[in-house]
């Protein structure tokens, strides 16, 4: 008898840990979501967490105020609480690798990126590349790269531009990296890392313009941004790492004054070979591309469907095209990338350090062409269509 009382008290201590824990972790998220602050418990750790601790776990949590839940408890091993703990705090699990070098080696943290959808060649060893941006290279350059621009410096190309049949401007395209170039049109540079520059007729400024205008001719209103983004973080005495809270501070402006603007598109380029980031399509050489959504906001599913969507499109019409779409948190980029600031947000990656003039146009026309069609059919649905 006593043996049976000993055994209901510790049946009873367990279920009441149970509902301490559940009512310990709602509080909290209640508590940091209503006060609304900056950072939300959306992190990819607790993410991934909860979707690695058995479901028996939370059913186990729940059983204890809704009784018929228990018959749907399976008698299968589970973490226990110290074990769920543990993983959370330490972020650490013993059949993932991954988990354990990813803080030690340099860069490994990059197989930190999830693939949504993976594009004719795509999987862990062909990731997307970022290399970080020699200032000190971009900062000698200036006085050369400004002698050599097409253009004037930090300016929106001149010259009549066709009237857009939505009579305004819907879509904001910006450089969060303005120094990425290519290194077909840099003599002299040879690796990755030197594949930069001021100079807008040779980094993705230039492929930014050519989506403008590639947009404009098929109706759709455009905005664009040459910030050389290189000099602005120096003015403000910033690093590299700032480059997305400088580019956020311009799209914020561009939308407090333009309330039309719904579509931001930032576009950059992979820091991978060319025979990673090239393909041919009937005949044409095409710089492949690619979408990157960060997880870390509360447009994430929204952006990861818009993503998707015209993925799933362009490799319709122009099969391997794509190298897919890619998922970020703040483990392995910046896990936000502006997209919180509209739930039509992309980051898109076109060709790599070796990709040429011809295999970049090829991309850009594709990708206006297939953003139209869905562009038109979308307002045609919502019955806006001008």
């Amino acid at each position: 008898m006593k043996e049976k009382k000993n055994t209901s008290i510790l049946f009873i201590r367990v279920h009441w840990i149970y509902l301490s824990l559940f009512f310990l972790i709602f509080s909290i998220s209640f508590f940091i979501n209503f006060l609304d602050l900056k950072e939300r418990l959306n992190s990819s750790i607790i993410t991934a967490t909860s979707e690695k601790v058995h479901t028996n776990f939370f059913l186990r949590l729940m059983s204890t105020e809704i009784g018929p839940l228990k018959s749907s408890i399976k008698e299968e091993e589970e973490p226990s609480i110290s074990q769920v703990v543990f993983h959370t705090f330490i972020n650490i699990w013993p059949e993932d690798i991954r988990t354990f070098l990813g803080r030690e080696i340099p860069g490994f943290s990059t197989f930190n990126t999830e693939i949504a959808i993976a594009g004719l060649g795509t999987d862990l060893t062909t990731l997307p590349i970022e290399s970080a941006p020699p200032l000190e290279m971009l900062l000698k350059e200036k006085e050369q790269a400004e002698k050599d621009q097409d253009q004037p410096k930090g300016t929106e190309e001149k010259g009549a531009s066709p009237i857009p049949k939505t009579g305004k401007d819907v879509a904001y395209i910006y450089h969060s990296h303005s120094w990425e170039a290519f290194l077909p049109l840099l003599p002299g540079k040879k690796t990755a890392n030197e594949a930069v520059s001021l100079n807008e007729s040779k980094n993705i400024i230039a492929v930014g313009k050519k989506l403008k205008e590639e947009l404009m001719k098929r109706g759709i209103g455009a905005n664009h941004s040459t910030s050389n983004v290189t000099e602005e973080l120096k003015k403000k005495n910033w690093n590299y790492n700032y480059s997305y809270a400088l580019s956020r501070e311009t799209v914020k402006e561009v939308m407090a004054q333009n309330s039309s603007i719904n579509y931001l598109i930032d576009i950059h380029r992979d820091s991978q070979p060319k025979k990673l980031t090239t393909t041919m399509i009937n005949g044409k050489p095409f710089a492949r591309l690619f979408f990157i959504v960060g997880k870390e906001n509360i447009n994430y599913e929204r952006n990861l469907a818009l993503a998707k969507e015209l993925n799933k499109k362009l490799e319709e019409k122009y099969p391997g095209i794509s190298r897919g779409v890619f998922i970020k948190t703040k483990d392995d980029g910046n896990g936000v990338y502006n997209q919180d600031l509209s739930s039509q947000s992309m980051l898109l990656e076109f060709g790599g350090v070796e990709n040429n003039n011809t295999e970049l146009d090829h991309s850009i026309e594709a990708f206006a062409e297939i953003f139209s069609e869905y562009y038109w059919d979308a307002e045609e649905v919502s019955g806006n269509e001008g």
